[in-house]
């Protein structure tokens, strides 16, 4: 009987400590996660920018192309 409460305790205290493990595996995803999404916000601002160039380059060309 003795070897069986001993056998319940320690699965119990293992389940414990892989709960807690959970836990810190699942706050490092949001925090990936929410680095994600910050990088994302930022790749679109930095695709906009590139948008814009793309008809200044062309009208530069243009322009440099008449002027010679």
């Amino acid at each position: 009987m003795e070897d069986t409460k001993e056998a319940l305790y320690k699965i119990e205290s293992h389940e414990k400590e892989c709960a807690l493990r959970m836990e810190h595996i699942q706050y490092q995803l949001n925090t990936v996660d929410k680095r994600l999404d910050q990088g994302m916000h930022k790749f679109k601002n930095i695709e906009r920018l590139l948008w814009l160039l793309y008809p200044l380059i062309l009208g530069l060309d243009i322009i440099g192309q008449k002027l010679i």
